[in-house]
């Protein structure tokens, strides 16, 4: 050692001011930074470390160690910036995709204006490949939108008439007429970014333990090399071995790598889920989905469409066709969800609803049209009692048995046949519970405030047992039944409607179907879910696992790298570049390890 500082000792002018270029370089910025912290925040972080060993290996007469140490980790920042500023800029791409301008509907024709001028209940015009300015609902047309970039769904939407536009998306065929429903500062897209920006200045537990961690265990390294150098100084060593081992066990002891390794993979992680369309609102509920062990949810709307469908018609002794026209034309004076079921229906076969006049509501009950024997209706039991008529004919009593909305129709006193209409499970629901058990949740449970028998029927098609099954709740029934699965660990509700809330609040992790469902459930809840597909919570589920395991990873990685490097620096004459290389190299690997998050965005299946 005491040749090799010799020989820097003796090295020219020239050479020196080279080496001052490279440490101001490579220093200042460090140097800078850590007197920022120390200032500010009364806190030695690891860069004033860095600096004190190069200036410890230059007073030793090792001027060439001290500028590899500066310039190898001043690489490594800025390495380390660009990838975690990859991680960050992986959504606020998301900026770049709003059009920046609209074609509006006017008095005299279709302008093209700012989509920040376009104000509520404006009409804007969409032209086959334009992106959709502001959120709307579409008024006229029909066409395919790919919305990839909001809900992580690979598959064209096919959308028609009162079906939700998202900014951003794009319509790929068709001329739309779409009317504005929200403004540029509250669209999905701004609530995004306004959500994701959230969620990565909000720390998870374990990144503000490491960074707990980080701060006091740089006093102890600092500490420590002090006591190491005078130990060594006690055993014999001289002072420029003493001070350049001490400088070696700076670096080697440096917990860069540990510091780095949560916030690395939980920005990873964030990002890459809300490029598939699920939103955390911060790394502590990406932490704690990872470790849930029971799911409950909501029904209605959440694990079904919420959205009616006729199931099947019954009119003996007349033709199909001929019933849905009668039924269809009655209810077309309707906005109940089940008049709505029954005219789509009506509109995708083709038949032309039988209109009639003088319709009046009759409320739980149904609605009439006409007078005595000349009137027509629909409705429920109570009103069939109310018009005389009987259910007699037994397929109509065997429809009203299978445990769904059942809606009679008659002329007069006589019943002329039924409808049997239901809420149906989403294509992607059964999947999704599918593959939330195969991720190892234990206890999975449905919860609805229908009847019995209506949530039997949907648990069935879903896979789910008996007791599985809750029906009859109130809102304040969901919140026990949560609260009593906590059992099993850690619990998420999956809900979307203002009845939800509660429960949402309630569960450890609340997860709001973002892009179908309230604003008070999405508030309430720590995770939101764009789009409709179910099998994305599984995908979420799993990606949360994953940044748990390479939490882990880079955890038990850095600090065996940290030991090896420390014994080295204590016991084996370790060289200050290899400890840097060493300490540098660890770093930016548990860095790369946590960006491999983010080639696993969240996607169907």
């Amino acid at each position: 050692m005491a040749g090799l500082a010799a020989e820097y000792g003796g090295a020219p002018g020239a050479a020196w001011i080279g080496y001052g270029l490279a440490y101001l370089a490579g220093g200042l910025p460090a140097a800078r930074s850590a007197l920022a912290e120390l200032w500010q925040d009364h806190v030695l972080d690891i860069d004033l470390l860095m600096v004190i060993a190069a200036l410890a290996a230059a007073s030793v007469g090792a001027p060439t160690e001290g500028a590899i140490l500066l310039a190898l980790f001043s690489l490594s920042s800025t390495l380390e910036a660009r990838a975690m500023g990859r991680a960050r800029r992986a959504v606020q791409a998301l900026m770049a995709l709003r059009p920046d301008t609209a074609l509006r509907r006017s008095g005299t024709g279709v302008e093209e204006v700012a989509a920040g001028a376009l104000v509520l209940g404006d009409i804007v015009i969409l032209r086959p490949g334009a992106r959709v300015p502001v959120d709307g609902r579409i008024v006229a047309g029909e066409g395919a939108l790919d919305e990839s970039t909001i809900t992580g769904e690979s598959l064209p939407q096919t959308k028609g008439a009162g079906a939700p536009l998202y900014e951003a998306t794009v319509n790929l065929d068709g001329v739309l007429e779409m009317e504005v429903t929200r403004l540029t500062s509250d669209s999905t897209v701004a609530r995004m970014i306004a959500l994701v920006t959230e969620a990565q200045a909000a720390r998870a537990p374990s990144e503000r333990f490491s960074e707990w961690f980080g701060q006091r265990y740089t006093v102890a390294v600092l500490l420590g090399a002090v006591l190491a150098y005078g130990v060594m100084r006690g055993l014999g060593l001289l002072h420029g071995d003493a001070l350049y081992r001490a400088a070696t066990l700076l670096v080697a002891a440096s917990p860069c790598a540990i510091v780095i390794s949560v916030p690395a993979a939980i920005l990873s992680a964030l990002s890459a889920a809300a490029r598939g369309g699920v939103l955390f609102k911060g790394g502590s509920a990406l932490e704690t989905l990872g470790a849930v062990r029971a799911f409950a949810f909501d029904k209605t709307g959440t694990l079904t469409t919420g959205r009616p469908e006729v199931l099947r018609l019954v009119a003996p002794g007349l033709a199909e066709d001929d019933f849905l026209a009668r039924i269809a034309g009655i209810e077309a004076q309707s906005e109940h969800p089940v008049a709505t079921a029954l005219r789509r229906l009506a509109a995708e076969r083709g038949v032309a609803p039988r209109l009639c006049d003088g319709v009046r509501s009759l409320p739980s009950e149904g609605i009439v049209a006409g007078e005595g024997a000349a009137a027509i209706w629909a409705g429920n039991l109570r009103l069939v009692a109310r018009m005389g008529a009987v259910v007699s004919d037994p397929a109509i009593r065997d429809l009203a048995e299978e445990g769904n909305t059942t809606v009679y129709y008659g002329e007069g006193a006589r019943l002329i046949g039924a409808v049997s209409v239901a809420d149906q499970p989403r294509v992607s629901s059964a999947e999704g519970l599918a593959g939330l058990r195969a991720s190892g949740v234990r206890g999975i449970v449905m919860m609805t405030g229908d009847r019995r028998a209506v949530a039997e029927r949907v648990g069935a098609e879903l896979g789910l047992r008996p007791e599985e099954i809750h029906a009859d709740l109130l809102p304040g029934d969901k919140v026990a039944l949560v609260a009593g699965l906590s059992h099993h660990g850690k619990v998420a509700f999956v809900g979307d409607g203002v009845n939800d809330a509660a429960a949402l609040a309630r569960a450890d992790v609340g997860i709001a179907m973002g892009a179908a469902g309230s604003d008070v459930a999405l508030q309430a809840a720590d995770v939101a879910l764009l789009s409709e597909d179910m099998t994305q919570l599984a995908a979420a589920h799993r990606l949360a696992r994953r940044t748990a395991s390479v939490i882990r990873q880079n955890l038990a990685f850095a600090m065996a790298a940290m030991a090896v490097l420390v014994l080295g620096a204590l016991f084996f004459h370790l060289p200050l570049p290899l400890a840097v290389i060493g300490h540098e190299g660890g770093t930016v690997l548990v860095v790369l390890n946590g960006l491999r998050l983010l080639a696993d965005p969240v996607r169907r299946g």
